[in-house]
């Protein structure tokens, strides 16, 4: 083992057991925990080493050594592969989350699945309408001249607005309605589908041309993604377990209550096959600089509907959470294409 190597091994037990203890580690722990086959004067220089490179700190005088978010970054860059979930702890998973009974439990019960897991706070996006296929869309009349329009896509967001038309229309009306509105968008991907939308009214019968105008305005509007209404958080509690972790809980939950920046810190997350990991003050928020994010999307393949993940501290235990994140978007796209 060359040098550099092993003052990454020095550096992966400071992050290992400060995570485990939350105590600044001294080298004489170290050598004592570990075996590094050197000794304790060249575990020591590896740490004056590590200390001058900016990995670790001394938080004060006569302390051991913490890591610093470039610490961390290292750590995390080095971890490789994300480590499998044991077979039981997959089980347990997939059984809590296939006992949902629809898009809405299957969010909820992964934020609470994550938090548990994780102890962290954990937080889902609703699967991004621009995404998404139409599976169908339902036009109920509820008086002569309002309609309720349901657009429901494949992976079961359901979204439903209200119409109020210029025109009275009869139950042939609406069925006519709903027969060119499914013939034209059914299975199309909704990101392609404004200009198909705006062209509908040249598709309906003359005489239902101002009404089919009308939902056209209503389904563009429905169209234009709108994200940040559509965020699932949990576990907030979890971030008691942490306090002396921050020096302040009050920005981090000020940035929580914003669903823009719930959103912000997911939008990266744009692959199922990675989790993306952002550590202190790499968080473009200046409330999340003593936070970690970890993150991945969810979906099929590499088609990513949305994204899913946890916050805490950046003393987090990296490996297991991404573990946990990256077995939970697998679950969650799986169940999500069985739709």
């Amino acid at each position: 083992m060359n040098a550099d190597d092993r003052r990454f091994e020095v550096l992966r037990a400071i992050v290992t057991d400060y995570v485990a203890t939350h105590e600044p580690v001294a080298s004489r722990s170290l050598v004592e925990r570990h075996q590094f086959g050197v000794s304790s004067a060249t575990i020591r220089n590896d740490m004056v080493v590590l200390e001058e490179d900016g990995y670790i700190t001394q938080p004060h005088t006569s302390a051991g050594r913490i890591p610093t978010d470039k610490g961390y970054r290292l750590f995390v860059d080095r971890i490789g592969a994300v480590k499998p979930l044991s077979q039981p702890e997959r089980r347990a998973i997939q059984s809590f989350l296939e006992g949902a009974v629809d898009l809405d439990d299957v969010l909820y019960r992964t934020v609470r699945l994550l938090a548990q897991i994780t102890r962290q706070v954990a937080v889902v996006q609703y699967p991004s309408l621009s995404r998404s296929l139409v599976r169908h869309l339902e036009v109920v009349a509820l008086a002569p001249a309002r309609l309720m329009i349901v657009l429901i896509t494949d992976t079961g967001r359901v979204e439903q607005r209200m119409v109020d038309l210029p025109v009275s229309v009869t139950e042939d009306d609406v069925l006519d309605l709903r027969r060119v509105l499914n013939q034209a968008l059914r299975g199309r991907h909704l990101a392609e589908t404004p200009d198909i939308v705006s062209a509908l009214p040249e598709r309906a019968a003359p005489a239902l041309r101002p009404v089919m105008t009308t939902l056209v305005s209503v389904l563009l509007e429905t169209l234009v993604d709108r994200p940040e209404s559509r965020v699932v958080l949990g576990g907030t509690a979890n971030l008691t377990r942490s306090a002396l972790d921050f020096p302040s809980l009050l920005p981090v939950l000020e940035a929580l209550e914003e669903q823009v920046v719930l959103l912000r810190l997911l939008e990266e997350a744009d692959s199922p096959a990675r989790v993306r990991v952002s550590i202190g003050m790499e968080n473009e928020f200046e409330g999340l600089h003593s936070a970690s994010v970890v993150a991945s999307g969810y979906g099929t393949g590499e088609r990513a509907l949305g994204g899913l993940g946890v916050l805490g501290p950046t003393r987090m235990d990296y490996r297991g959470t991404m573990s946990a994140v990256h077995a939970v978007a697998r679950y969650v796209g799986r169940l999500l294409a069985q739709g």
